[in-house]
C-alpha cells in the first residue's frame, strides 16, 4: 500500500509539472501611457515646424506690410509693397518667365516619363543599365548640372563648335544672350535633370495597371496605342495629376537653372528672371528691400496654391463620377 500511494503521488506531481508548463503564463496587469507620451514623440516635429515654417511664413506675412529694410525700424506702410509689386515691370517679366515654365515643362515632364517608364519597365537584357542612365541627372547637383550646360551652350562652347563645324551656322549662335534660348536652354536643363525621378514614379503606378486589362483590349482587337490611351493612362491618372502638381510648383519656384545660366543678371534686361530671383535681388544688401521681398514671397506663395486648388478640384469631381 505504501508502494503504490507513493506511486500515484508521483504521477499526479508529473501531472501537475506538466500542466504547468504547458498552460500560458501569468501576466502582469497593462500599464496605461502618461497623457503626455504621444507629445515626447510629436513634439520634436511640432517644434521644428513652428520655428522654420510657421514663424518664418507668418515674419514674411508682417513684414510684407512694412518698408522694412536692414539696420532701419520698420515701419507699416500698409498694402503699398502691394500696389508697389502690381505696377513692377519686373514682376511682370518675372511671373511671364515662370508661367512658360509652367505651361512647357508640365507636359513635356508629364508625358516624356511615362513614355520611358514603358520602355524601361520591359524585362529584356540590359535594360538596368538604362534605368540608371536616365535617373542619373538626378542624384546631380542642379548647380553643377547648370554649369557644365553653361559650358556647353557658351559661345565657345562645344555645341556651337559642332554646329559650326556641320556648317549648320556661319557664327555661334547666343545661346545664354538671347532671352528665348536663354529660357529654352534651361527649360531643356530642367526637363533633362527630372524625367529620370518621375519615371520612377511611374514605374510604381505601372505596377498598380493591372496586365488583364492589357489582355482583354488586345483580345477586344486594341493596337498598342489604343491601349495606352484607354488602359494606362486611366491606370496612372492619380500619379500624373501630382506629378502635374510637383512640377507646376516647382516651375513657378524655379531657380538655380535660370541663376547660373544667366550668372545672376536674369538674361539681356534682366528679362528671363525669375520670381525667387527678383525677391533675392530686392532683398539682398544693406539697401535692400525686406519689405517688398516679403510681399513677392507671398504672392509666390498665393501663386503656387493654384495647382493644389487645382488637383483637390478635380479630385473632388473624380469622386463625385465615381
Amino acid at each position: 500500500m505504501t508502494t503504490a500511494s507513493t506511486n500515484n503521488r508521483i504521477t499526479l506531481s508529473r501531472k501537475g509539472a506538466g500542466a504547468a508548463r504547458t498552460g500560458s503564463p501569468k501576466r502582469g496587469p497593462i500599464r496605461s501611457h502618461r497623457w503626455f507620451t504621444p507629445w515626447l514623440l510629436v513634439g520634436p516635429a511640432v517644434l521644428w515646424v513652428l520655428v522654420f515654417s510657421l514663424w518664418p511664413f507668418l515674419n514674411t506675412v508682417v513684414l510684407s506690410f512694412t518698408n522694412a529694410r536692414p539696420l532701419r525700424e520698420p515701419q507699416f506702410v500698409g498694402f503699398d509693397q502691394y500696389v508697389k509689386l502690381l505696377g513692377d515691370e519686373q514682376f511682370r517679366y518675372a511671373l511671364l518667365t515662370c508661367v512658360i515654365y509652367v505651361v512647357v515643362c508640365v507636359p513635356l515632364l508629364t508625358i516624356l516619363p511615362l513614355l520611358l517608364a514603358l520602355l524601361v519597365e520591359k524585362k529584356i537584357p540590359g535594360i538596368t543599365l538604362f534605368r540608371t542612365t536616365f535617373y542619373f541627372p538626378v542624384i546631380a547637383s542642379v548647380v553643377v548640372v547648370a554649369l557644365i550646360w553653361s559650358w556647353l551652350f557658351d559661345s565657345k562652347g562645344i555645341i556651337n563648335q559642332a554646329l559650326q563645324f556641320m556648317g549648320v551656322v556661319d557664327k555661334p549662335v547666343a545661346f545664354l544672350v538671347d532671352r528665348w534660348w536663354l529660357l529654352a536652354c534651361a527649360i531643356l536643363l530642367t526637363v533633362w535633370k527630372g524625367v529620370g525621378y518621375y519615371m520612377v514614379v511611374y514605374l510604381a503606378a505601372l505596377g498598380n495597371v493591372g496586365k488583364d486589362l492589357h489582355e482583354a483590349a488586345m483580345l477586344d482587337g486594341a493596337n498598342a496605342f489604343q491601349r495606352f490611351v484607354n488602359v494606362t493612362i486611366p491606370g496612372v491618372r492619380g500619379a500624373m495629376l501630382l506629378i502635374s502638381v510637383l512640377i507646376a510648383v516647382s516651375a513657378m519656384r524655379v531657380f538655380a537653372e535660370l541663376d547660373v545660366l544667366s550668372h545672376g543678371t536674369g538674361g539681356p534686361g534682366g528679362y528671363d528672371m525669375s520670381i525667387v530671383m527678383l525677391i533675392r535681388q530686392a532683398g539682398s544688401g544693406l539697401t535692400g528691400n525686406l519689405g517688398y521681398a516679403a510681399a513677392v514671397s507671398v504672392a509666390l506663395f498665393l501663386l503656387t496654391l493654384i495647382p493644389l486648388v487645382v488637383i483637390a478640384l478635380l479630385n473632388r469631381e473624380k469622386k463625385a463620377t465615381s
